[in-house]
């Protein structure tokens, strides 16, 4: 009896990547509403006297001071978090381990270097989560990112683990990688922009 030849082997569906995205538009949704909320308590606060004669909203306590310098830094530093990201991915399709390797390797020292700004920046506001309104929100914002920093930290560190055990053909661990990296940069550009420059 002639047998049929075997059917070809299923496409790859790229679950990583689709649950990858579905996570980071949950995480977006999630900041969405966290800095709606900040904005709205932001805005039914009522106004005092600022600098000169301009009525500003008084929302933020008046001795509480973010050193804006290692924000700043802290952006920076995603954004480049970012590049590395895409350059492991870059020489993942070329079969580059070493520089596979390298973008990793600044990955996670560049997220560890992001986890240091964050608590630099908390250090220096001396402000206690209960102490009102705007620092509890403070830390509910600051604290969550910081976690997601974590979770992208231990997102790079299986990645690698991944990826030298074997799994060099497989480019889409690396793709979902430097795709969450993205999302928390965005997720980070948002709060920078309504947390620490609005204030």
């Amino acid at each position: 009896m002639i047998a049929l030849p075997p059917a070809p082997a299923p496409a790859p569906r790229r679950q990583l990547l689709i649950g990858t995205s579905a996570v980071g538009a949950a995480l977006t949704m999630l900041f969405g509403g966290m800095l709606a909320v900040w904005w709205r308590f932001r805005e039914n606060s009522p106004l005092r006297a600022g600098d000169g004669e301009k009525l500003i909203k008084d929302w933020k306590p008046k001795g509480v001071k973010i050193p804006m310098i290692p924000v700043n830094v802290l952006l920076f530093t995603l954004i480049l978090a970012c590049l590395m990201a895409q350059y492991a991915v870059y020489a993942a399709k070329r079969a580059d381990r070493t520089n596979v390797t390298l973008g990793l390797g600044l990955t996670i020292l560049l997220g560890l270097a992001g986890l240091n700004a964050q608590a630099y920046i908390w250090g220096q506001t001396k402000v206690g989560i209960r102490d009102g309104r705007f620092e509890t929100m403070f830390y509910a914002l600051t604290g969550s990112f910081f976690v997601l920093l974590i979770v992208g930290l231990v997102f790079t560190v299986v990645t690698a683990f991944r990826h030298f055990g074997g799994r060099t053909a497989d480019h889409e661990v690396v793709t979902s990688h430097a795709l969450f990296w993205y999302i928390l940069t965005v997720i980070y550009i948002a709060v920078w922009f309504v947390v620490y420059v609005t204030k």
